[in-house]
């Protein structure tokens, strides 16, 4: 009993030490991870422990506080710790590959912790692949067909020489779409495309927001896609903006939408009736793009958003022409041009909605 509640604390110290990355999961950079591996002597949090439990010939986790520590393994483990395995299997992970945090997906935290550990993508003796090869890829994805009927297999290709992504269908002899990679950007959206390995794939053709959702049944594979986009975008970034530190490119790369989800909307006359619509937020692009459907292809239209001082504002009140006859949580988003008018589902969709459009004002 003394053994084990000294080691505990002694534990417990160890994982907040200063200057050792431990008060971090080694994987995620979840604050205050609670579980360790005793194998590769790094601190995790809960999620990412069950991602080591199914690579056992490599990791060995255990508990800080439930579990029973031999003095041994504390000793490795103070030998080893978080800084310690970052500089040994993150040693070369090349500037375009996407590191997860803990609020990304599973497949891309488990397809993270299996290229560290298990095949060693990113040790020193590994040689690193440019941009330019690493952003080209062919193979099979899922895609989903028109009118959100089924997923069909097509044929992709990706080239960062060529600056362009094609897909191909059994039936067409030349390619169904060619994507210029200069507007292609890949995001993972699990929940919405209803497949653990579901990524939707956007780009502009004819000034028209386009989406694409596809998977693969293999984890790896879409990863190693998403990875192949990345490293084409960079490829372009690099090239068309040679003077931009790399800080500022690697979030240019792709991007997430910061806000998604359905509201109500009215027509310019604000006299129209308010139809649903899936509303994305893109504040990179400064968009705010609607679709009369989460996986429709094309978008119905979107709204710019511009800078406070240039005239654009938020408000939670209706403009005075308009009138409802039952209170609801409304949205007025202020342009130079005119005003646009939103329900929201609840009084924390409307807060939620107002706060990510204010960010998006008062960015740079």
């Amino acid at each position: 009993a003394m053994d084990y509640d000294r080691n505990k604390a002694l534990l417990l110290e160890l994982q907040r030490e200063p200057g050792t990355g431990n008060d971090r999961c080694a994987d995620c950079g979840d604050p205050n991870p609670e579980w360790a591996s005793y194998k590769l002597g790094i601190f995790i949090c809960l999620t990412c422990s069950g991602i080591h439990r199914d690579l056992p010939e490599i990791s060995r986790v255990k508990s800080l506080r439930l579990d029973f520590w031999e003095s041994n393994l504390i000793e490795f483990m103070r030998n080893h710790g978080n800084l310690w395995a970052k500089a040994k299997y993150e040693a070369k992970v090349p500037p375009y590959y996407y590191i997860p945090k803990s609020r990304d997906c599973m497949v891309l935290r488990q397809q993270w912790i299996r290229a560290k550990y298990e095949r060693g993508e990113f040790l020193e003796t590994r040689v690193c692949q440019d941009p330019c090869s690493a952003g080209s890829r062919e193979g099979c994805l899922w895609k989903l067909g028109k009118g959100r009927r089924e997923f069909q297999k097509r044929h992709f290709l990706l080239s960062a020489r060529e600056g362009v992504m094609k897909y191909y269908s059994k039936e067409s002899k030349g390619p169904k779409a060619i994507i210029s990679i200069e507007t292609l950007n890949a995001m993972f959206h699990v929940e919405k495309i209803r497949h653990s390995h579901g990524l939707q794939i956007t780009y502009i053709t004819d000034g028209q927001t386009r989406n694409l959702f596809v998977y693969h049944e293999s984890g790896k594979e879409i990863v190693d896609w998403f990875n192949a986009i990345r490293a084409a975008r960079y490829h372009y970034l690099r090239n068309t903006f040679p003077n931009v530190p790399e800080p500022e490119l690697i979030p240019r790369i792709t991007r997430n939408f910061v806000k998604e989800g359905y509201m109500e909307k009215t027509g310019p006359k604000q006299k129209e009736a308010f139809k649903v619509r899936w509303f994305c937020l893109d504040s990179q692009e400064r968009n705010l793009i609607y679709f009369k459907n989460p996986l429709d292809a094309f978008a119905q239209g979107q709204v710019f958003i511009g800078r406070r001082d240039e005239g654009y504002e938020v408000r939670d009140d209706l403009p005075q022409k308009v009138c409802m006859k039952k209170k609801k949580p409304v949205i007025t988003l202020v342009t130079p041009v005119r005003e646009f008018v939103f329900i929201c589902e609840n009084d924390r969709k409307q807060k939620e909605w107002m706060d990510a459009l204010n960010r998006v004002i008062t960015q740079p």
